[in-house]
């Protein structure tokens, strides 16, 4: 299956400097997208459980400058197309999510959605420069009518292991969320400062 955006421009999870804990070359290749279908483990809610803010603040008041400054660095990308192509990837008016046990709390605006996720699966996904990246799925099972019936974490990992960050996919159609590779809003740990979001993003 491959998964191309409307613009073309597809979230190629090379482009940003992943969070690798670790400089084994084999956990690296997985990061970049690089892997073998057999490695790819079901994993549970609790990989993302904790409490988490969205990014799109910081790329809009200009706290991720300094990233997009040093993306630029060694690309063939100016900072301001790298703000741009981010502006689309982190859209979104959800600005805390919070996971705890089966349930998933949705923040925007005043009133909060609510909703339990059971596991759905995952799907291997093919993007256009030829790595691949795996959406991990989860069915609403009861909560709020407006809560999204599916959400689709994506964090570069493809085995049980605890979320430094992802990026999170929802609405009510599991194909068509599955082609959706423009918009991916990306979530840190709600106890990181701006700071240290910088940090970790630049550290990679």
């Amino acid at each position: 299956m491959v998964a191309v955006g409307g613009s073309g421009k597809v979230h190629d999870h090379t482009a940003e400097k992943v969070h690798a804990h670790s400089h084994d070359p084999a956990v690296q290749q997985i990061y970049k997208g690089h892997f073998e279908d057999n490695q790819v483990q079901d994993r549970t809610l609790s990989d993302w459980a904790g409490d988490w803010q969205s990014v799109y603040p910081y790329l809009k008041d200009g706290t991720l400058d300094p990233v997009m400054a040093h993306k630029a660095e060694s690309a063939d990308q100016s900072a301001d197309e790298y703000r741009a192509y981010y502006e689309i990837g982190y859209r979104t008016n959800v600005e805390r999510i919070k996971i705890d046990g089966d349930t998933v709390t949705f923040f925007e605006g005043e009133k909060p959605l609510e909703a339990r996720y059971v596991s759905d699966g995952y799907e291997i996904l093919t993007y256009e420069k030829g790595n691949r990246g795996v959406r991990f799925i989860f069915k609403k099972s009861d909560g709020d009518a407006d809560a999204p019936e599916f959400i689709q974490f994506s964090d570069h990992k493809i085995a049980p292991e605890a979320a430094d960050h992802y990026h999170l996919y929802w609405g009510n159609d599991r194909a068509a969320l599955l082609e959706e590779v423009t918009n991916w809003p990306t979530y840190y740990p709600s106890s990181l400062s701006a700071k240290q979001i910088v940090e970790e993003m630049i550290a990679h």
